[in-house]
């Protein structure tokens, strides 16, 4: 997505040669009109795989999975990373670690909200190491319904995340792909994969 380059270029702040800081476009502030064309993106990718739901990781994950969910027209779930007094308690939990927190924390997923018959597009914004989107997958898996596919906006194909989740059979769709941070400049990465 050529207009995500170039937002990535222009407010992107490159934090050191592991870490991309999109706090003013993605992860912070949020642009309607760039998220929502994110989520026609990922509908387009995805529309042929009969999603029936749209699952994300709180909180950053959200609007993009939101923007994507309105344009399949099927509703989105999120894992939450704090129980709250309403949590149902035979929620799927899983603990992960988290790369741009440095903690560890359990997301959950309600029981209610995710079923073995359904077709489940996971879209997150950025993989690293791909911890909390293995937990994410690992929960679809417990419940029975089918992972359709993984879109993530920004992937780091230094890091691990992507390839290992590739190596499991799921497609993988990357709005920007990420080759290096070195020397404090982005550096995409255009090869198809």
């Amino acid at each position: 997505m050529e207009v995500l380059k170039q937002r990535i270029l222009q407010e992107g702040v490159v934090m050191s040669d592991q870490v991309l800081k999109l706090d003013g476009l993605l992860n912070h502030q949020i642009d309607p009109a760039l998220t929502m064309e994110m989520g026609r993106e990922f509908a387009a990718r995805f529309r042929e795989s009969g999603v029936t739901r749209v699952i994300t990781v709180e909180s950053s994950g959200i609007p993009v999975a939101f923007a994507a969910a309105h344009e399949l027209g099927v509703p989105l779930v999120f894992a939450r990373r704090k129980k709250t007094l309403l949590a149902d308690p035979d929620a799927y939990c899983e603990r992960v670690p988290s790369f741009t927190k440095g903690i560890v924390t359990d997301i959950m997923v309600s029981r209610e909200y995710i079923h073995e018959n359904d077709r489940i597009l996971f879209i997150d914004d950025i993989i690293a190491n791909g911890d909390a989107a293995r937990g994410v997958i690992k929960i679809i898996e417990r419940s029975g319904a089918e992972l359709v596919g993984f879109g993530v906006v920004v992937e780091k194909c230094f890091q691990a995340g992507a390839r290992t989740i590739r190596e499991q059979g799921i497609p993988v769709e990357a709005l920007v792909r990420i080759r290096s941070l070195n020397d404090g400049t982005v550096q995409f990465d255009d090869n198809e994969l």
